[in-house]
This record gives structure tokens, sequence and C-alpha cells, in this order.
């Protein structure tokens, strides 16, 4: 994955989890406390989140085949659906069913110091590992709110990471209150609500996951910013006068198609406008960089045409 930020924020992540899940499992051994069984399999579960996060990336590397002459780009937001899907059957239903289990067959706590140590650890940790994603994020979030960064992100890794140590952290407060107010109340009844709150938030931050990752599989198009510098490199105001109809599509995180229809000069030969189409090629590389595929059209504009609209059948030029 190109993005170094983004590999750097989920082997961080990994390897908090991983010791956050060893000790929450033996604060459970010792307590029997089920907001810590079910904060232990969340954790392993954010773990094997972040090892199909760093495959895809690895696997989104492989150079085109024949058979997938665009690339394996889009592998990363793959594995990023595929880490929703996980967040929610492990994570998110285990602590359903565990918070159930606990509000029906309630037991006291044992070894109370055990759970609450962790817990107090955990939350520590998972504050290192989410401060290191909100620094990296912010490297490539510039003006953009935090919810629209989310949104609007093309490389998947770092809005996962950031939601998924969002919930990690709440989870956490999560479990120590209801681990707090059974030990305060001498009922169990309370670490089962806990874990029942785990349970719902982690489905509620795997549904957000799913859609983004979703919009990003079926395809989507370059920023409003890209569009903008792409349609300014395209224009030379000699041989090219205008873009006639543009469509961009992203084929992976750091790579996008570009293909335009684009109005030429009527009395041009083809030596000039061959050259014309090159000249624009170049200037939308050094535009946007990850345009790596363009595919440029020379038309011959006709204003009465354009009047049908923006629908490339109706277009000038369109067929």
């Amino acid at each position: 994955m190109s993005a170094s930020g983004g590999t750097k924020a989920i082997v961080a992540a990994l390897a908090a989890n991983l010791a956050i899940a060893v000790a929450k499992f033996v604060a459970f051994i010792f307590s029997g406390s089920s907001s810590m069984l079910a904060e232990s399999v969340h954790s392993l579960a954010d773990s094997g989140n972040q090892g199909l996060l760093l495959l895809g990336g690895k696997k989104a590397q492989r150079e085109a085949t024949p058979q997938h002459p665009f690339g394996y780009g889009r592998e990363r937001y793959i594995y990023a659906f595929l880490v929703s899907i996980v967040l929610f059957t492990v994570g998110g239903m285990f602590a359903i069913y565990e918070g159930y289990e606990k509000i029906k067959h309630p037991h006291e706590l044992e070894h109370w110091y055990w759970p609450v140590g962790v817990l107090v650890f955990a939350i520590i940790a998972e504050s290192f590992s989410f401060r290191t994603a909100i620094k990296e994020s912010n490297q490539t979030r510039g003006g953009l709110s935090w919810t629209q960064f989310i949104r609007r992100a093309k490389a998947p890794e770092l809005p996962v990471v950031l939601l998924e140590d969002l919930g990690a952290l709440v989870g956490l407060i999560l479990a120590l209150g209801g681990v707090g107010l059974a030990l305060a109340t001498g009922d169990g009844v309370w670490d089962g609500i806990g874990t029942l709150c785990i349970g719902v938030l982690l489905i509620l931050i795997a549904i957000i996951l799913a859609a983004e990752t979703k919009s990003l599989l079926l395809g989507e198009a370059a920023g409003t910013a890209e569009v903008e510098k792409i349609e300014k490199a395209v224009v030379d105001g000699d041989t090219v006068t205008r873009v006639i109809h543009m469509r961009t599509l992203h084929l992976g995180p750091e790579e996008l198609l570009v293909a335009a229809k684009i109005a030429v000069q009527h009395d041009d030969t083809a030596t000039e406008v061959a050259a014309a189409i090159n000249a624009a090629e170049e200037r939308i590389r050094t535009a946007v960089p990850i345009a790596r595929v363009i595919y440029l059209e020379p038309d011959i504009y006709d204003e009465g045409a354009a009047a049908a609209g923006e629908n490339p059948a109706k277009t000038p030029g369109g067929h």
C-alpha cells in the first residue's frame, strides 16, 4: 500500500489489539466478566481486521494481467468490506449473545481488580493507537471534517482504523462502566448490559464501514478538486478547445481512470490532433499524478447538440 501513514496506523493498531486481547482474556478467566470476554473477542476481531487490511494492501500491489488489465487496486476495497463483515459477525453478534446470556443468568464478579486493571491498561493502549491514526489521517485529511474524511476517502485503511479505534475506546468505557456498576451494586446484570451495549456499538460501526466500502467497490469518481484540475489541464486553448464530457473512475485508491470526449478545431490534421491528445495526457498526469489510465476521444463541438444536455448519448459526438 502506497500510503505509509495508513500502514503505520494499521501496524500500531494491530500491535495494541493483540496485547490487549491477551490481557482481556486473562482478566475474563480470573473474574468471569462477560464484558471482558466480549472485549477480548472484540480485540481479537480487530486484530484479524488489521491483518486483512495488510493482506489487501499486499495483494493490491500485484501487476496487471491480461485477465485483469486494470490491475488489482480494488483488492483494498474488498478486504476493507470483509473487515466490516468480520466486525459485525465476530465482534457485534458475539457481544450481544454474551450480554443476553449474562443478563439472563447474572453472577457476581470475582477478583474485580483484574478487569478494572486490564480495562485501564487497554484504554491507555487504545488511546495511543487512536492518536497514531488521527496523526496519520491529518496528513491527508486537509480541510475536511472527520465525517467528510471518512465519507470521501478513497483509501479505506485509515477510515477503517479510525472507526475501529474509536469503537474500541467507547467499548472499553462501556465495559468499565458495566463492571463498575456490577461491583457497586453487587448485581452482575450491569456487566451484561455493558456487554450488550458493546455489541450494539460494534454493529453500528460495521454498518457504517460496510456502506462506505460498498460505495468504493461499486466505483467512485474522482473528487471535485481532481475533476477540476483534469478539466483545466485538458484544454490548451489552441487545438483542444473544451471538454465535451468526461467520466472518471477510481480503479484503486491511487489509480484513476479518465475517459473524455474533447473538442478540437475542425481544420486540424490527424497529426496535429494526435499530438494535442498526447500533450493533454501529459498535462493531466502532471496535474493529477494518480490519473494513470487516460482515454481521450477527439470530436467537433456543436452548440446545438450540446443543448441536449450532459448525457453522453446526447452530447456532441455521442453515439
